[in-house]
């Protein structure tokens, strides 16, 4: 009879290293994101004048992405017509600076506060309608656009599109910066501002309010059931969502100048907010920054390969393989990858004091 010898046991799987939130290890994490985010802006800013205007512009989109994500990303809600909000925000800054030689600065709270009124009017459809019904009321909106813009011709200069003069964009003088300097000072507002709107999101998603967007996105019936107030947060995010892409607007028409509603807030705009939302990551806080530079860099990436009608075609490949291997955008699937080795938990709540023994 011949002896079996038993193999040694398996070695048990390695579980994905655990981080609490609020503790030393995240802290020291977030504060050296911080230093990195940073450090890439002080670099941004030493860039060629040429690369520079490209990363204002990813800056700029970042910002009016941020305002879609909260309306298709955190509550479910479909638009496709938000280039009128970018393109509101925008024509309400040069209209004000041209026609009414207001500071560019003083016209991002009037163009933010009449976007905010315009989403809560668009919001009001979607207490009624739902996926395509509400999407095809927002297509509208974005369709119509341009051709309101072209018929309050005495306004906003018509089909002829604004032409806002470069020494009414010039910096504020408490900057320093000279007229020459216009669009590194844009550079600079553009990324206090995209901070600015990050850490809003990021306040307003974690909050009681954003909880209820999120129960709206992943079920209306039961978020209704648990007493949350549907037509508040459809309508309410509507008229934030609107306010945001909106100063994402008040940013691009200080950024470049010249405005045209047929050609720089056509649907080709609705287009491409809704790709950088999708690449990026939808219901992220990071993705729309990250789509926003697909949507800026990517076309200038394929045209290098080749020319013409071969750009657009690898282009678009490019976004469908994304798409394809990351459906959740690139911030989605990076996350999900990453929950492999490294997971976030919130601290353990702390155990109850026993209670003092009365004298």
């Amino acid at each position: 009879m011949t002896a079996t010898t038993e193999a040694p046991p398996a070695a048990p799987r390695r579980g994905p290293r655990v981080v609490v939130r609020g503790g030393r290890t995240h802290r020291t994490a977030l504060a050296a994101l911080a230093v990195a985010a940073l450090l890439a802006a002080a670099g941004g800013a030493g860039l060629d004048p040429f690369l520079r205007g490209q990363v204002t512009l990813v800056l700029i989109y970042a910002v009016a992405i941020s305002g879609l994500n909260l309306v298709n990303g955190y509550t479910g809600l479909i638009s496709v017509g938000h280039s009128a909000f970018f393109g509101l925000g925008a024509y309400v800054t040069g209209v004000l600076v041209v026609r009414f030689d207001q500071d560019p600065l003083s016209t991002i709270p009037t163009a933010m506060a009449l976007c905010f009124v315009v989403g809560l009017a668009v919001g009001i459809p979607a207490l009624r309608l739902h996926g395509l019904y509400l999407a095809t009321v927002t297509l509208a909106l974005g369709i119509a656009f341009p051709e309101v813009v072209a018929r309050l011709e005495g306004l906003t200069g018509g089909a002829a599109g604004l032409q806002i003069p470069r020494r009414l964009l010039a910096p504020p003088p408490w900057t320093g910066l000279t007229v020459g300097q216009k669009d590194l000072w844009i550079y600079w507002l553009s990324v206090v501002l995209l901070a600015v709107v990050l850490l809003a999101v990021h306040n307003l998603v974690t909050s009681r309010f954003g909880l209820a967007m999120r129960a709206v996105r992943d079920h209306e019936v039961a978020a209704a059931a648990s007493g949350v107030d549907l037509a508040r947060v459809k309508v309410l995010v509507f008229g934030l969502s609107g306010a945001v892409t909106g100063l994402g607007g008040c940013l691009f028409a200080m950024y470049i100048g010249s405005l045209s509603a047929s050609g720089s807030f056509s649907l080709l705009q609705a287009i491409a907010l809704l790709t950088g939302l999708v690449i990026g990551g939808s219901a992220t806080r990071t993705g729309p920054l990250v789509g926003a530079f697909a949507v800026v860099f990517l076309p200038y990436w394929t045209s290098s390969i080749g020319a013409g009608q071969l750009a657009s075609v690898l282009f678009g490949v490019v976004l469908i393989a994304i798409v394809f291997v990351m459906p959740e955008g690139i911030v989605g699937g990076l996350a999900r990858l990453s929950r492999r080795v490294l997971v976030v938990r919130p601290a353990p709540p702390h155990p109850p004091s026993a209670p003092k023994d009365a004298p």
